[in-house]
């Protein structure tokens, strides 16, 4: 079996403040990108995972592989699955890429293995394995609340072109949250106009309120966020934002062959670049 796991951006991330639980309360505007690593999944007597494409772990600290020992004990499942994973969304980078293998394996296995587990069932579980798994499981364009799991929803956009820009540094999730908690005034993207501009179908409305509280916080321990951004913008981009809590840059074309001419002009960066679109499985 053959699935595809699609990468995200947060068109907006705003938080809220912390969790009794720990976590923080966040309001993030997410969308799939057609960019996906692929997943290939078979039956076998135990979990087994094997990577091409990237050096990661093939065990428990794999969200994959932990996907599907999650998925088995829940169930009571007796056998298991090979699964391999074929890498293409650059790691550690804003991205959702480990959680989109996560919830492609828990969508394999619950076909392959015939369990016919609702898509509310396999939201919790994915809950327990990441924040972004619920928004993978769906994906699209959705609202998603609390620490991830409470996704919405929201009308598909135009296939808009994407440049993604990565630097050749990673970053902290937890320092980033960390230092953004240490911050008095922290700016707040306007949540309320990017909801009324999606749902609109409004492109250029979408754009002026592209924003994410995080930025701030990144930026300030990696100036090189910066310096993407405005190399991005002078591309032509629509609009340009980081996303997650980076390092990753995006900018948004009108589409993809715009993106493409683009990020033919950014070859001498000392960033990794890659083009796709917005993409909606739901379609």
């Amino acid at each position: 079996m053959l699935v595809k796991a699609y990468a995200k951006i947060n068109l907006l991330l705003d938080v809220l403040g912390t969790r009794p639980d720990g976590y923080h309360e966040l309001v993030t505007v997410m969308q799939t990108l057609e960019l996906h690593d692929t997943v290939v999944i078979t039956k076998a007597r135990e979990i087994e995972l094997i990577v091409e494409g990237a050096d990661l772990p093939c065990g428990r600290d794999n969200l994959a592989f932990r996907a599907a020992d999650l998925l088995r004990r829940q169930v009571g499942y007796a056998g298991g699955a090979s699964i391999k994973l074929i890498k293409r969304i650059p790691l550690a980078a804003g991205l959702a890429g480990g959680s989109a293998d996560a919830a492609a394996v828990l969508c394999g296995l619950n076909s392959l293995w015939g369990l016919g587990m609702r898509m509310g069932k396999l939201l919790d579980l994915g809950a327990v394995i990441g924040s972004d798994v619920p928004f993978c499981l769906q994906g699209g364009t959705a609202l998603v609340r609390g620490r991830g799991e409470r996704v919405d929803p929201l009308p598909g956009l135009p296939s808009l072109g994407v440049v993604l820009a990565k630097p050749c540094f990673g970053v902290s999730t937890a320092e980033v949250y960390h230092r953004y908690d240490d911050i008095e005034n922290p700016l707040h993207p306007d949540s309320q106009g990017m909801l009324q501009s999606v749902r609109g179908g409004d492109v250029s409305g979408l754009v002026a309120c592209l924003g994410n509280a995080l930025e701030q916080v990144t930026s300030s321990m990696h100036p090189e966020i910066e310096h993407i951004k405005s190399i991005l913008a002078a591309t032509g981009a629509l609009g340009v934002l980081m996303s997650g809590s980076g390092p990753t840059v995006f900018g948004l074309f009108d589409n993809e062959t715009a993106a493409r001419q683009a990020a033919g002009r950014l070859k001498n960066g000392n960033f990794g670049v890659w083009v796709t679109n917005f993409y909606d499985p739901r379609s």
